[in-house]
């Protein structure tokens, strides 16, 4: 299988799942889980879930045990964009190809939405009937999304981002806020795949979480690129907004080169920790290759 058609299998598994797991439009009250479900469904990469399955699948883990697990994500991802997007934050009107949640709804909605979202997230991995996993692994994986997802994770990073529009930052500081604001949630899709697994070992898991670490810092360059080079229509959200809001980049720091090549050597990065695991973590190799070369 090539990676198109397994990147393909994987969007349309779990776009099925988040169909079911989240509320129908007709369960009370009606409007919010509309709004929830304009959000999360029918868009987006789905780069988070397909960590989520190439990471448990390179253990062994059937596509069934890391189908809501890989949901929960989708569903925590989904919250941070419709935050996001809201006024009080980056004020944008186009995500995904359609209008921004505040706009297709409103504002107090979008706010619900992403709060009603998150939760969502934790009742799916706490009630999942699928995931075999003991549950001293099920404390894990809820522990590891929960703190991803905060202070200590994406929110903090989003606050640090922030606070450092128009601001001068160093690499290390770049690094670090995207560490957290991007690269924590991608870290806890691997996490959250392996620890699916009964065969897995802390040393494994700590490799993964490595080439977890690289390939969330290489995705956050990428994004940086695009945001200079991609086209609104191709990236379903508004181009140039990063520089508008004079936000601190890769390219601003390092020039267009220095940050595709600064992408390339985390990729080389995680290859390398992925090293003694076999063929069944390729699609971990490739989703590696795909996200420096990505063009949405």
């Amino acid at each position: 299988m090539s990676l198109q058609e397994l990147m393909r299998d994987y969007r349309e598994r779990v776009e099925t799942v988040l169909e079911h797991n989240l509320p129908a439009a007709s369960i009370y009250p009606p409007s919010l889980h509309q709004a929830m479900r304009y959000a999360a469904l029918d868009g987006g990469k789905r780069v988070r879930a397909m960590l989520v399955y190439a990471s448990g699948q390179a253990l062994g883990v059937s596509l069934e045990q890391l189908d809501d697990p890989a949901s929960a994500v989708e569903m925590i991802h989904a919250y941070s964009l419709v935050h996001d997007d809201l006024p009080a934050m980056d004020d944008d009107d186009l995500r995904r190809g359609k209008p921004t949640c505040h706009k297709a709804y409103d504002e107090a909605t979008a706010i619900l939405v992403g709060d009603a979202l998150q939760t969502q997230a934790f009742y799916v991995l706490a009630h999942s009937p699928r995931i075999q996993a003991p549950a001293e692994q099920r404390l894990r994986m809820i522990e590891c999304l929960a703190l991803a997802s905060g202070s200590r994770g994406m929110c903090g990073g989003q606050a640090v981002d922030i606070a450092a529009e128009g601001q001068a930052l160093s690499l290390p500081e770049l690094e670090e806020m995207h560490i957290h604001k991007t690269g924590m949630l991608i870290r806890a899709s691997v996490t959250l795949g392996a620890l699916c697994s009964e065969q897995f070992d802390e040393d494994v898991l700590k490799r993964l979480d490595h080439y977890a670490k690289c390939i969330g810092l290489s995705f956050q360059i990428q994004d940086d690129i695009l945001d200079i080079e991609g086209e609104t229509e191709e990236l379903g959200k508004q181009q140039g907004a990063d520089a508008a809001r004079q936000k601190p980049t890769y390219p601003a720091l390092l020039g267009l080169d220095g940050a595709r090549q600064r992408a390339r050597e985390l990729h080389e990065d995680a290859l390398a920790s992925l090293t003694g695991l076999d063929e069944a973590a390729d699609p971990l190799r490739w989703l590696s290759e795909y996200i420096i070369n990505r063009r949405t």
